[in-house]
């Protein structure tokens, strides 16, 4: 790290527990000694360290080694040839992040950078306002170091979710209200009660995380860069990580130039980069999110200019999905793959879909889907929309009497 600039005026700010520039308001973002990093991170050197998130960790913003989720990130890269058939593509992967460590979302990987530095900075104290997987890691990350954690999340989320904050011990607040609500009064928190909120003051530090998810997809593809990448979007931050991500590893010479796409995912109740995005603009209309995809319920993007400038450098497109849509797309990713993904990546896979038809991503190419989250936290969402067991006696002929009416059916 060399310090904190800002993405708007490019003014440097010490490594502090900062977010925003003083002289445009613009986010700031961590910046590094590339040609430093140059010399010792070689793909040889990376192919020799452990395999999770932090074999990048010249390109993670901690000065020191991390002290908080060293098994984090390093997740499954799957070739999906059922999947890929059934969306009309020649190939697709699945990056699935369903499986991360320790609470089964890609949040892992921004809260692990997050409370590293928390701890460096000197913080005991850790929060943040969520949609429900970072209350999840947040929580989960404090209790193995020994952090005390607040999670501010609308008191409307999936029940799944909220348990999985309480059971780690967390402070857990439930606020009546919407996601941008809750975001607007833990930024008055952070100012007042001085605690390491990890997507307020230690932001820039938290959405670098994100990157390691670019990194692992090229090492994992023979390092190369794939030709589509299509990313969920609720405050846009992990799709321009992404893109960051992938710049970077050109930059350093350990992939080549070439042309990629990168593409955004959003549910149709909750869509306002998608709407932006398909109307030619450079800038977004904040609404208020109806929709079953909680984890991307986000009116107000804090990334939202970025994604969408980051999909037109790209040429990547944007899409969304209706409820039902994203139910399907759940579905089919677990009917064919064998992958139960939440409501998020359903949002992809059916983004993903819509694309394929359209032409946006060509039939001949390759996408990876980024599969953020587990399914089994959104039960809520597709209960009763899968069917029920069938019931019958502990009897033979009771089994083959509903075999022989299921072949009636079938006929």
């Amino acid at each position: 790290m060399k310090a904190l600039k800002c993405r708007e005026c490019g003014r440097e700010y010490p490594l502090t527990a900062t977010h925003v520039c003083e002289f445009d308001f613009g986010p700031l973002e961590v910046a590094y000694d590339y040609d430093r990093i140059k010399r010792s991170m070689t793909k040889a050197a990376i192919q020799s360290r452990p395999q999770s998130m932090w074999r990048y960790r010249e390109l993670l913003p901690v000065a020191n080694d991390p002290t908080v989720g060293l098994q984090v990130g390093f997740t499954p890269l799957i070739k999906t040839d059922r999947l890929a058939k059934n969306l009309g593509i020649r190939e697709a992967w699945v990056k699935n992040d369903a499986v991360n460590y320790p609470t089964l979302s890609f949040k892992d990987r921004v809260v692990s950078v997050a409370l590293s530095r928390s701890k460096e900075l000197g913080f005991d104290t850790v929060a943040c306002a969520s949609t429900g997987n970072l209350a999840n890691s947040v929580a989960a990350n404090a209790a193995s170091a020994g952090l005390k954690a607040y999670v501010f999340i609308p008191s409307d989320l999936e029940q799944g979710k909220i348990v999985n904050s309480l059971i780690y011990g967390a402070h857990v607040i439930g606020i009546k209200g919407h996601y941008d609500e809750v975001n607007r009064l833990c930024a008055e928190i952070a100012g007042k009660f001085g605690w390491a909120f990890v997507n307020v003051n230690m932001r820039p530090y938290y959405a670098e995380g994100s990157k390691s998810l670019a990194y692992e997809v090229v090492e994992q593809l023979g390092w190369r860069v794939p030709q589509h990448t299509v990313v969920p979007m609720a405050s846009g931050s992990l799709l321009t990580k992404i893109q960051k991500g992938y710049q970077e590893l050109i930059k350093l010479g350990l992939t080549h130039e070439t042309e990629y796409h990168v593409h955004g995912a959003q549910a149709t109740g909750c869509s306002p980069i998608s709407v932006a995005h398909k109307a030619g603009l450079d800038f977004f209309k904040p609404v208020k999110p109806d929709t079953i995809a909680k984890s991307l319920a986000i009116g107000t993007p804090a990334d939202g200019f970025y994604a969408l400038r980051v999909m037109k450098e790209t040429g990547g497109a944007a899409d969304d999905v209706t409820d039902g849509e994203i139910r399907e797309g759940m579905s089919l990713l677990a009917e064919t793959e064998g992958i139960f993904t939440e409501t998020a990546g359903g949002v992809t896979v059916g983004v993903a879909k819509k694309l394929i038809a359209s032409g946006k991503i060509p039939a001949n190419d390759s996408v990876v889907l980024c599969i953020t989250g587990n399914g089994l936290k959104t039960l809520d969402a597709v209960n009763g929309h899968v069917g029920k067991p069938r019931e019958i006696k502990p009897s033979l002929r009771e089994f083959e009497a509903m075999m022989a009416q299921e072949e009636k059916m079938a006929v």
